[in-house]
């Protein structure tokens, strides 16, 4: 057995490293080190303006739900907001990092110093190698440039196959504890969901490789994909869906031409019954983000697939994905690089999915009202999280249409096809005011 005590320290000796000033970068969702950030709050009458860095947090520290009382020790900084983060952005202490995630953790390491590293971790095995707990989008990278790094180690952590191991001279310090991972609820697909689900099935055939998300839409997707064969997956997120897939032999990998056999994904997000089947599960690896989600990496497998989401889409095609307006909603993660990816694969295909409509409040009421998620231009200061350049099928309850290689104005009659029918006539009539139609 390895003997890793000598480098084992409180949580409360690791958050006394922690000075004024600092950058503190944490393990991205399943990876947040649950101690260090339940506890931070602690240190918050000694320290002043400490960034911490952090992606889809999951952990309700008291740090971020009492964020008011301690934001003069804190300010976040995050590649991905979660409900937290988008409640906290009018204190000004909250700011997004723009990204595309292959590139996320290389170019905010390139230009802000981590001086504290802390994630959580599997268990250090026989030869002293700890695996980071379910992601490697940023973090080994992280761990290995930060002035200080600090893993929290837990038996109830899965040990995931992949390049996500740090050796135990590598990190300075451990914190032993005794934590499950946060799981995510299996959310049940509802009507509109299932129509969407089943127009994407449709367009994937036996042998093609996956990439696919969590929520409503990729879970009936999934529910589709049951009667296919022979399926591989080369995804951003390894998620409950894609297990399912995994253990009914959906999903082999058997037709890939890179890391056949394998699931390859940079993290991994759901239930308890997920990280109990990723655990040393040679059919599963969770690999460096910066190499996963590369476009050009993922275009080696033939026959991509990658499914994502919206939040509206112009008559051109461009997609907002992670704003409402200018306010910041979540953020670009993988789907630039995976629907360029997909595209340039050989015979690959790139989804866009998104509920026809959405109800919103009035602002000068307060009543409710449905709004068109097509729309003829996005809203003022929207992010454009994946360009009209880049758009591939868009798919919506009413139907599935390719966009690939069309003029503005037949973008425009096929996506006004798949609106609302209630919406498609003021959609046109825009169309025209905007010369996008002929």
């Amino acid at each position: 057995m390895f003997d890793y005590s000598s480098k084992c320290i409180s949580v409360e000796k690791a958050l006394s490293l922690v000075k004024s000033n600092d950058v503190i970068t944490v393990g991205m969702a399943g990876a947040e080190p649950y101690e260090f950030l339940s506890k931070i709050h602690t240190i918050a009458d000694r320290v002043e303006d400490v960034t911490i860095t952090n992606c889809l947090p999951t952990i309700q520290g008291e740090y971020l739900t009492d964020f008011l009382k301690y934001q003069k020790a804190f300010k976040i900084d995050s590649w991905f907001y979660s409900g937290q983060l988008r409640a906290l952005q009018k204190t000004g202490r909250v700011s997004f990092i723009p990204n595309c995630l292959h590139f996320a953790g290389k170019k905010r390491n390139e230009t802000v110093k981590t001086n504290v590293f802390v994630a959580s971790a599997s268990m250090p095995d026989e030869n002293g190698y700890i695996a980071v707990s379910c992601s490697n989008v940023y973090e080994t990278l992280i761990a290995r440039t930060a002035d200080i790094a600090i893993l929290e180690i837990s038996p109830n952590i899965p040990r995931v196959n992949g390049d996500l191991k740090l050796h135990f001279s590598e990190i300075d310090y451990l914190v032993k504890c005794d934590y499950f991972l946060p799981t995510i609820p299996d959310v049940t697909s509802n009507e509109k969901d299932m129509a969407i689900g089943r127009f994407i099935a449709d367009y994937i055939n036996d042998g093609d490789c996956i990439q696919i998300g969590i929520g409503g839409i990729p879970n009936a997707v999934c529910e589709f994909l049951s009667d296919k064969k022979d399926l591989g997956v080369h995804t951003e997120m390894m998620t409950t869906g894609i297990m399912r897939l995994m253990k009914s032999g959906v999903v082999n990998n058997s037709k890939k031409q890179m890391n056949q056999g394998v699931s390859v994904c940079c993290f991994a997000l759901g239930t308890q019954e997920l990280y109990e089947y990723i655990n040393n599960n040679p059919a599963v690896e969770i690999r460096d983000g910066a190499w996963v989600n590369d476009p050009a990496v993922i275009a080696l497998n033939d026959n991509q697939v990658s499914i994502n989401t919206t939040i509206e889409i112009d008559l051109t095609g461009q997609c907002c994905s992670e704003s409402i307006g200018h306010l910041q909603f979540s953020g670009t993660g993988g789907q630039s690089d995976t629907a360029t990816g997909a595209q340039n694969s050989k015979n690959g295909r790139s989804f866009i999915a998104l509920y026809s409509t959405a109800m919103v409040k009035k602002p000068e009421t307060g009543e409710r009202e449905e709004i068109s998620k097509i729309v003829p231009v996005l809203k003022p200061g929207a992010a454009v999280s994946l360009s009209r350049n880049d758009v591939d099928f868009v798919v919506t309850e009413y139907g599935c249409v390719s966009l690939r290689g069309l003029s503005v104005a037949e973008r425009a009659k096929r996506l006004i096809s798949i609106a609302h029918p209630k919406f498609r006539d003021e959609l046109t009539q825009k169309a025209k005011e905007y010369l996008y139609s002929i």
